[in-house]
C-alpha cells in the first residue's frame, strides 16, 4: 500500500515498540520493595495506570511540568488506595523510577522481526514525547537503537507530540518530504493526528483495545506492518 511512496518510518517508542506497561509494573515491584512501601503491586498498578496516562494527557498539554507529572501521578495514586506515604518516600520512588525504569527492556511481540524486515529498505526513526534521558537508555538496554536514524524526543524539540513542530523538527531532520513518511503510534490524538495534521501518513497501532476508526490503517501486531510495507 504504502511500498511506492515511502521511504521514512518513524515510530512511537512507548506503547508501540516498548512494552511500557510491563516494564514499568516491574520497576515498581523493584522499587516499592526496597523503600518498604506495603501496598499490593496488583492494586497499585490498578489505579497508577490510568492516572498515569492522565498525567501524561496534562503534560502533553502542557499543563503541567515534569516535576508535577512524575510527583502526583504518584501522590494521587497513593491516596486513592489509601497508602500513607510521605512526601519524601514519593520524591525518593519518583527518583528511583527514573533511575530504573530503562533497565528493563520487554519489547512488544514482533519488534525486532520488524524492525529487521524495514531497515533494508526503509530509513527508520522515533519521535517520542519521553524524557530524553531514559528514551535514549531504553533504545540502548533493549539493543534496537541500531535501527534508528533520528531520534527526535519532546524536551529536544520543546514541544510534545501532537504539536506539528515535533513532526516538522523530525522529517527536517530526516531529510524527508511528509507525503514520503509514516508514522507507526499507539496514540491516537498524540501520534496520528499528530502526524496527520503535518501531511504524513499514519498506522495506529492499537495497543489499548480502541474501538475502531477510519482515519487510517489500524494493527494489533507489529508484524502486520509487513502487510502494507
Amino acid at each position: 500500500m504504502f511500498k511506492d511512496v515511502i521511504t521514512d518510518v518513524f515510530f512511537d517508542l512507548d506503547h508501540t515498540l516498548w512494552d511500557f506497561d510491563r516494564n514499568s509494573a516491574l520497576t515498581f515491584k523493584k522499587i516499592l520493595k526496597e523503600n518498604d512501601v506495603s501496598v499490593v503491586l496488583e492494586d497499585f498498578l490498578e489505579v497508577y495506570v490510568p492516572i498515569n496516562l492522565e498525567f501524561w494527557k496534562l503534560y502533553r498539554e502542557e499543563k503541567i511540568s515534569k516535576a508535577q507529572l512524575r510527583y502526583q501521578r504518584l501522590k494521587n495514586t497513593f491516596d486513592k488506595v489509601g497508602a500513607s506515604v510521605s512526601d519524601e518516600i514519593i520524591h525518593v520512588l519518583a527518583d528511583d523510577y527514573i533511575a530504573h525504569l530503562s533497565s528493563f527492556t520487554h519489547l512488544f511481540p514482533n519488534t525486532v522481526e520488524i524492525l529487521e524486515y524495514l531497515v533494508p529498505n526503509y530509513n527508520l526513526h522515533i519521535i517520542t514525547n519521553g524524557f530524553q534521558e531514559i528514551q535514549d537508555k531504553k533504545l540502548v538496554e533493549s539493543n534496537i537503537n541500531k535501527y534508528f536514524d533520528q531520534v527526535i524526543n519532546s524536551e529536544m524539540a520543546g514541544v510534545k507530540k501532537p504539536n506539528p513542530y515535533i513532526f516538522e523538527l523530525a522529517l527536517q531532520k530526516a531529510k524527508v518530504a511528509p507525503k514520503n513518511s509514516l508514522m507507526i503510534g499507539d496514540n491516537l490524538e498524540a501520534d496520528i493526528m499528530g502526524a496527520r495534521a503535518v501531511g504524513m501518513e499514519s498506522i495506529h497501532f492499537n495497543a489499548h483495545s480502541e474501538p475502531e476508526h477510519d482515519l487510517c490503517l489500524m494493527i494489533s501486531d507489529l508484524i502486520e506492518i509487513k502487510s502494507f510495507l
